[in-house]
């Protein structure tokens, strides 16, 4: 079994051990719609392939955290969907929780998964055979994650900074997309018993670039490829590294970022197989063929206006 079956494997099973016939059908049925089929899964995997190279001994634990940080994700991506946000009637190529399902329950949706992924964490935390040890890694990530979605610096603080006047690009990114790059890194090693400090800067710079990514997928992209509307942060005037860089400038800064990824991969038994994992990841990010194509389409309309003028 690959990481991105053991993932779905324990999203599946994990969902129905804490989901009962008693939940409302239709906050069930949207809970399952959010989660299924479900996208790259890029946080659980990369969290997985940390605990693994790690020396990974609790493999339930590890399952858990996976499907926490997924769940939150997930909640995120609902509650940023919405209208109040971003009103978006897209994701990962079907129908938003709030299109198919209606506002109030996408709203609840969100909170559900955000309280499944505690849920989640604790169910394997207290099940025996436990060490005190074990116990005390479960409680770590979950320090982790609440560092990767809460405030200061988290997912909630990132979207609270799309209604401020003024807005720190950099911060704000870092918060919104790199905060549970950084809590995945650092919870995968936790989960394997490690310390987490060596893998701080793999999750930082991957949750850049992908932060950085998505902006130019926004300009260059299409709604098959990216499975969601394109254009949004230049019509909700979001800040944007594609703006504030230009194309060209982002696109040079996203490669930056995934080269300075690979080079952060701490020495261990794995390390060929992560780096080899980011450079492929970057590829569907940003697949290079369709951003020079844009690029040439873009500057060939230029130069016909230039020369209608």
């Amino acid at each position: 079994m690959n990481i991105e079956e053991r993932i779905q494997a324990a999203m599946e099973r994990l969902f129905d051990e804490v989901i009962s016939p008693s939940t409302p059908p239709t906050l069930r049925a949207a809970m399952g719609h959010a989660l299924f089929p479900g996208g790259a899964r890029i946080r659980p995997q990369l969290y997985m392939a940390v605990a693994m190279v790690s020396g990974e001994d609790f493999p339930a634990l590890t399952d858990a955290g996976a499907v926490a940080l997924e769940l939150m994700h997930c909640a995120s991506l609902v509650h940023d969907d919405m209208p109040a946000f971003d009103n978006a009637n897209m994701r990962r190529g079907k129908t938003t929780v709030h299109t198919e399902f209606s506002e109030p329950i996408a709203l609840l949706t969100g909170d559900a998964l955000i309280v499944m992924a505690y849920q989640v964490l604790l169910s394997q935390s207290t099940k025996k055979p436990l060490s005190h040890d074990h116990a005390l890694r479960a409680l770590e990530m979950m320090n982790l994650l609440s560092q990767g979605v809460g405030v200061p610096h988290g997912i909630v603080a990132g979207q609270a900074w799309e209604c401020e006047s003024k807005v720190d690009l950099w911060k704000y990114q870092r918060a919104k997309t790199g905060a549970l790059f950084t809590a995945s890194t650092c919870m995968g090693a936790v989960a394997a018993g490690a310390n987490p400090a060596p893998w701080m800067e793999l999750g930082e710079s991957l949750g850049d670039a992908y932060q950085i990514a998505d902006d130019i997928r926004d300009v260059i992209g299409h709604v098959e490829l990216i499975g969601k509307p394109v254009g949004q942060d230049a019509e909700l005037g979001r800040p944007s590294a594609a703006q504030v860089l230009g194309l060209e400038g982002a696109n040079t800064e996203f490669k930056r970022l995934i080269d300075q990824a690979a080079k952060s991969v701490p020495d261990c038994s794995g390390r060929d197989i992560l780096r080899a994992m980011i450079f492929k990841e970057s590829e569907r990010l940003v697949p290079q063929r369709e951003y020079k194509n844009y690029l040439a389409m873009s500057k060939k309309q230029a130069a016909r206006s230039e020369h209608a003028l």
